[in-house]
């Protein structure tokens, strides 16, 4: 038997197309072959039968793509049982793309065409040429959003250019349209110049009501980030930083929740220091954290570290106040909150015990996180990942659909971090005092009300601001 690093997921889930006898104990032989293989049988779907064979669909859940090649071996050495085809159902779900684009209206005949197309649409473009900003009323501008990558830090896959990042733009766009309506367009560029990056997407820009940033490295997407918000008069959102803030900021409103603290009053430890981890840092300072220091690779970050970073200086004077020095272990002694946006197996049990009564505890690295779930919670009060096989996941989906429904409905032209605020407090009220616990800090993604109760705060948060364009008539 087969000792699984992590549970089985759907994530691996493959369908074997096999034959076997009709008659005896052969289907439980199956089911019992792939558990024996730490797999678990999700389906079994009888697609043809005869008197003396049958074909068989298996469909089971693995680890990961070499678990799944040992679940089918398992199944090929069974006597009797014939391999046809072994089919990965996520693979399959991208075929030919995750995403189309489809009319709004029909084309049955002469006059549709006439008014969709030539000659009826000139008569729209002559309108939209004597007042542009009849582009938000009369075209897919006023529910339109880029989703731009140059495929330089996807997932953790890292540096994988912009053809291999498309699935996941593709992902997102699909994530924009079943949670808040939006339609949205993968933008994947075969350049990680950021002069270039800046330069296409301005001229790219009057198709779209927003530009959502995605996977693109640190350091340079704070730059490309802040070009863009000064040039443009849409909204820029660079979901790796303030999407992961926001849910972030939601998670650890509850979790205080839960233990009893303030937000005021309590230590964050966190650990790195990248686009995810700077913007969660901005974020939680502008929400009234006091107490915070920053680890990285090298240990804690402070101002008269050796060799610092230039690009590390405004974080070096933004926290630890107290001149913490040492590991990032170190300076976890005592501290109320862990906050992990970094590398895998960092954290022992041991060290989380050494926290303060009450420890919060959010490793977010991705898919192995900085400690142990399980281990985490033997010595934490609320612990949080960025998993979906934990309870409390750290997702982003919770915030950007809303986010982005909440600044299309308002004609925003930016974005600060009073709206980021307000989008967090719309996610953490979601759940109520009565559905508040330990492993319900955040709430489901499918939640009926999260993402339409994102949209209004932040729709709110905009018109406050008066940060928003004309409403065209």
């Amino acid at each position: 038997m087969r000792c699984v690093a992590s549970q089985p997921s759907i994530s691996y889930s493959i369908t074997v197309r096999l034959e076997l006898p009709a008659g005896g104990t052969a289907i439980s032989r199956l089911t019992t072959a792939v558990e024996k293989a730490g797999g678990i049988v999700t389906a079994l779907d009888v697609t043809a039968s005869g008197h003396d064979r049958l074909r068989i669909d298996v469909t089971c859940a693995a680890s990961d793509t070499a678990h799944a090649d040992e679940i089918v071996e398992a199944l090929r050495a069974l006597d009797g049982v014939a391999v046809h085809k072994v089919s990965d159902r996520t693979f399959l779900m991208h075929l030919g793309g995750t995403i189309e684009m489809a009319s709004k209206h029909p084309i049955r005949n002469r006059d549709d065409l006439s008014m969709v197309y030539t000659p009826g649409v000139a008569r729209v473009c002559e309108a939209i040429a004597a007042n542009p900003e009849d582009a938000r009323r009369l075209t897919v501008k006023r529910n339109s959003v880029a989703v731009v990558t140059d495929g330089s830090a996807v997932l953790g896959l890292g540096n994988i250019g912009p053809a291999a990042a498309l699935p996941v733009m593709e992902g997102k766009a699909a994530l924009f349209k079943r949670f808040a309506g939006i339609d949205a367009w993968p933008l994947c560029l075969d350049t990680q110049d950021p002069d270039a990056i800046v330069e296409i997407v301005k001229a790219v820009s009057p198709g779209f009501a927003g530009i959502n940033l995605e996977d693109i490295s640190a350091p340079r997407c704070f730059e490309i980030e802040a070009r863009l918000r000064e040039q443009l008069d849409i909204p820029v959102f660079h979901d790796d930083q303030h999407g992961t803030a926001i849910v972030v900021l939601a998670a650890l409103t509850n979790a205080l929740r839960v233990v009893g603290k303030e937000m005021s009053k309590v230590r964050v430890v966190m650990s790195g220091a990248g686009a995810a981890g700077t913007a969660i840092l901005r974020l939680l300072l502008a929400a009234g954290v006091r107490d915070v220091v920053v680890a990285d690779v090298d240990g804690v970050i402070h101002r008269d570290r050796p060799g610092l970073h230039e690009s590390l200086s405004w974080l070096a004077e933004a926290t630890n106040a107290a001149g913490v020095t040492g590991t990032l272990k170190d300076a976890l002694v005592g501290t109320d909150v862990f906050v992990g946006v970094s590398a895998p197996n960092l954290l022992t049990g041991a060290d989380v015990s050494r926290m303060a009564e009450g420890a919060i505890v959010f490793a977010l690295a991705n898919p192995v996180p900085e400690i142990d779930p399980g281990e985490a919670r033997e010595h934490a009060a609320v612990v949080a990942t960025g998993r979906s096989d934990y309870p409390n996941q750290i997702n982003n989906v919770l915030a950007f659909p809303g986010v982005f429904r909440g600044l299309l409905d308002a004609h925003a032209t930016h974005v600060d971090d009073q709206l980021l605020i307000a989008a967090a407090e719309a996610i953490s009220s979601t759940v109520t005092d009565e559905e508040l616990n330990a492993n319900y800090i955040t709430p489901s993604v499918f939640h009926a009300d999260v993402h339409t109760a994102v949209a209004a705060a932040v729709r709110q948060a905009a018109e406050r601001s008066g940060r928003t364009a004309p409403v065209p008539s």
